[in-house]
């Protein structure tokens, strides 16, 4: 088994290298405290994997139908937003709801809570246009400059990003930020 690392060590090995001496120690891995460590870590990690192994684990009789449920389900409830186009690509509204949170959440004092998206009214195939609420939390004393940079930053996603239009953008603070 092989583990792969960007770590190197102060004495310049990495983790892949104490690895594969770790059942033959070379004289530098018996005398080098880095890799010791690194190693006793190792063959801690190496026993309970083996633990794990060995473990008979039986899934529920009705897992495979418990999963196709709930995909049928997130199938059904799943509304999709058109993108430009001809109108026949289409997006999860969730999918555009993440972005548009992501793009929230890069703003200092603000995270994104909840964000719901709707193919506006006015919307074509050719240039789709959506309505978004987005719930926010704010840090304590963040000026109204920090509500600017969320709806510029949301703006430019949902047009850089996912390639829509927004009819309406709804900020609402639900929640203000501890610390």
């Amino acid at each position: 088994m092989a583990v792969t690392s960007d770590y190197d060590l102060p004495c310049g090995r990495d983790v892949e290298q104490v690895w594969e001496v770790m059942d033959h120690l070379d004289p530098h891995t018996r005398s080098c405290p880095h890799c010791a460590t690194v190693r006793e870590s190792l063959l801690v990690l190496r026993a309970a994997t083996e633990e794990l192994a060995r473990e008979e684990v039986e899934p529920p009789s009705d897992l495979v139908s418990r999963i196709m449920s709930a995909v049928r389900a997130d199938v059904r409830r799943s509304v999709a937003i058109p993108l430009p186009g001809d109108g026949l690509a289409r997006i999860s509204a969730r999918a555009v709801a993440a972005v548009l949170r992501y793009a929230a959440d890069g703003v200092d004092g603000v995270r994104a809570r909840g964000c719901r998206v709707v193919e506006a009214a006015e919307s074509t195939g050719a240039d789709p246009v959506i309505e978004v609420d987005l719930s926010i939390a704010i840090s304590a004393g963040v000026t109204a400059e920090v509500y600017e940079e969320v709806r510029r930053r949301v703006l430019a996603a949902a047009s850089a990003r996912v390639g829509v239009r927004l009819a309406r953008l709804d900020l609402v603070v639900s929640d203000v930020l501890e610390g």
